[in-house]
């Protein structure tokens, strides 16, 4: 038996379904030929869904109709049912990061060289000014940066590993670190003694980072937090888990910095 359902139970469905078959939205905006963003509003319910890309959906993720609209709905049924289809998409992009040490240590100092005199710019601010600079290249790019992962912390997104590498830097010399007083509270400062390697970057990298620089490293740490805290990766994501890069098609201005195309096909 069908029932009607809401767009949000549709979305949730849908993602459901994704997740299952190892697709990312990318794949689906393929698929249906539509942007993005459309899939990103179809999961969140925040767009309709006609009955021609149900149908292709459906061919796409293998699934049967009558029980994907089934009021007692359940996902492995709706996958059993349904017979395997043929895909004509068959490569499948699965962003998973992966650390790229030289590239995140050459970031790091290249922030530093650029405002990490500021008074402000602490180790919260320098966390926040990485985890921007990552997860803004990715939504413009859909590659990763650093590919440092980032975990949802109480005061914001902080880089994993991030203690470790810190380390070998100021072991190696690159780094020094000092504990100082910012309006009456403690602060972990970094000077940089080197210069970043600049051949590292390609030059959409370092508009992305310069971007972030010149929007943030004014800001303090209070102030960049509580921004963190409204960015949709970090309030989709559950205390001390990694946050997924993915989240950031999910985003609304101000935070989202990619120009999308608007989705101009009539839905029902």
């Amino acid at each position: 038996m069908t029932t009607r359902l809401s767009p949000k139970q549709i979305g949730k469905r849908i993602v459901e379904l994704r997740k299952l078959k190892g697709y990312s939205q990318e794949d689906l905006a393929k698929f249906l030929k539509i942007p993005r963003s459309s899939v990103a509003q179809m999961e969140l319910g925040n767009r309709n869904v006609s009955v021609i890309e149900l149908i292709k959906l459906s061919e796409t993720l293998g699934f049967s109709l009558d029980q994907f609209l089934a009021k007692e709905y359940k996902l492995e049924k709706a996958v059993e049912i349904a017979s395997e289809p043929e895909r004509e998409y068959k490569s499948m992009r699965i962003s998973v990061p992966k650390l790229k040490i030289d590239k995140f240590k050459n970031i790091l100092l290249y922030i530093l060289e650029r405002c990490g005199g500021k008074p402000n710019v602490g180790e919260t601010v320098l966390y926040k000014l990485l985890y921007f600079s990552d997860f803004n290249f990715y939504e413009i790019y859909e590659e990763h940066l650093t590919g440092a992962q980032y975990r949802k912390l109480l005061y914001g997104p902080v880089p994993q590993k991030v203690e470790g590498i810190v380390n070998q830097m100021i072991e190696q010399g690159q780094l020094q670190r000092i504990k100082t007083e910012y309006h009456g509270f403690p602060q972990t400062k970094y000077i940089a003694l080197k210069n970043a390697d600049l051949t590292t970057f390609s030059a959409a990298e370092k508009v992305v980072i310069d971007k972030v620089i010149e929007q943030f490293s004014d800001w303090s740490a209070k102030k960049i937090s509580e921004y963190s805290h409204d960015d949709k990766p970090w309030r989709a994501t559950d205390e001390n888990d990694v946050i997924d890069y993915e989240l950031v098609f999910y985003r609304r201005p101000p935070y989202s910095v990619r120009m999308y195309e608007e989705d101009e096909q009539d839905i029902v």
